[in-house]
């Protein structure tokens, strides 16, 4: 997955984990939120609007769940 980086909201402590934020290259922001209902990780496009009440930072790719890694993958196709 060249060019994919992987973010959590420092604004949000409560969420860590459970909430993830992905881009690619130029493309748009993802919001990943792991759904205990569905027992999966679901994915939403980002609205611009959205942007300025988050504060992404970096997330190395070993911290990033498993589950989230698969669906990331299937989401991100090369």
């Amino acid at each position: 997955m060249n060019g994919l980086r992987v973010y959590i909201d420092l604004k949000r402590p409560d969420t860590l984990c459970a909430v993830f934020y992905t881009k690619r290259a130029s493309g748009p922001y993802y919001r990943w939120r792991y759904e205990e209902v569905r027992g999966r990780w679901q994915g939403s496009r980002m609205r611009a609007v959205e942007l300025p009440t988050i504060e992404l930072v970096a997330t190395p790719w070993k911290e990033v769940p498993t589950a989230l890694k698969s669906t990331l993958n299937e989401h991100y196709i090369d």
